[in-house]
């Protein structure tokens, strides 16, 4: 597998997420070196990272109508989280203190939610959940250093509750009487699953867990399967394969970002074909350039698709670091 990286051109740009991540995951430089240091505090002070701030701060700005909406703040806690914020960086403590206001009875992590009525919801939004949010909030919390045991153990055991031999089918509130996915009801949802399975990743006691280790088995599956099944409307053909970030939907570098992790995956043939894809798009120079990109992230190097992006460029070898 071909995995040329170019270290020397991350470092040399003019981000600082780009450099700082660099030094953390690609050479495992300490977080107490002087250079780190700098780059974080660069990374932290940036005016971007602090607008990403900002808009997250909105919480929930407006009811989420559809899960792949890349300008809503549930996915900018993604971003927020992969460039390497904590609970200790200026506005994230309240940030999470936000996200963290609206709970079930039962304790589960709530989004502001507008199903429509068509689809089982009603006619005004509700603080609600589903497994295609759920999971983003819980993994972001985690990935910034929530040490709130008690909320963290209630969403897990949530999570896991819901899980079937067949990976993570559809599943929301029981609020949202006659809401299911486009799907089978016997089917896993591929999307439910990669996103439950994010926030086990950063898990590692749960990795040997029946569930955990049949959600991974779904989706490695599903690639064996690719030119046969789709499910939940959700297949692993072109569109799959385009280089996209941020991580929003079911895509190839989200897929890989997520198995990468899981230790046991790592030398599954099929996970190393997956790998081989993501390989093969980078250039001569080892460098990635988007090939599919979300319009709510226009002005980012990796919201554009003429050339080679430094954020997706370290985020891919990040990922096949794993197979190196």
């Amino acid at each position: 597998m071909k995995n040329n990286i170019p270290i020397s051109w991350l470092l040399s740009q003019p981000e600082p997420w780009v450099r700082y991540r660099t030094r953390i995951d690609l050479l495992n430089i300490p977080k107490n070196d002087p250079q780190v240091i700098a780059d974080r505090a660069a990374l932290i002070s940036h005016p971007a990272v602090k607008n990403l701030i900002a808009r997250a701060s909105e919480w929930p700005n407006y009811p989420l109508k559809r899960h792949n909406d890349a300008n809503h703040p549930l996915h900018t806690l993604g971003v927020l989280a992969d460039f390497g914020l904590t609970l200790e960086d200026p506005g994230i403590s309240q940030l999470v203190e936000k996200v963290t206001a609206h709970r079930s009875p039962q304790g589960f992590l709530q989004t502001l939610l507008h199903v429509s009525p068509q689809y089982g919801g009603s006619e005004e939004p509700k603080w609600s959940w589903m497994l295609c949010d759920l999971p983003l909030v819980l993994h972001a919390l985690l990935a910034f250093g929530l040490n709130d045991q008690s909320l963290l153990e209630i969403n897990r055991t949530h999570l896991l509750s819901l899980a079937r031999e067949i990976g993570w089918p559809c599943a929301c509130d029981p609020a949202w009487q006659g809401f299911r996915g486009p799907g089978r009801k016997d089917d896993p949802c591929p999307y439910a699953t990669l996103i439950c399975l994010s926030v086990f990743s950063l898990l590692p006691e749960t990795h040997a867990r029946p569930e955990v280790q049949a959600g991974v088995e779904m989706l490695l599956n599903h690639w064996a399967l690719r030119k046969e099944r789709k499910y939940y409307l959700f297949g692993m053909g072109t569109d799959f394969s385009k280089l996209k970030y941020p991580l929003i939907w079911y895509d190839l570098l989200h897929v890989l970002n997520v198995l990468s992790r899981f230790q046991f995956a790592q030398t599954d043939p099929r996970l190393y074909e997956i790998a081989n894809l993501l390989s093969s798009q980078q250039d001569a120079d080892g460098l990635f350039t988007p090939t599919s990109v979300w319009m709510a992230w226009k002005g980012w190097d990796f919201a554009q698709k003429k050339a080679p992006s430094a954020w997706l460029t370290f985020s891919a070898h990040r990922v096949l670091k794993t197979f190196s």
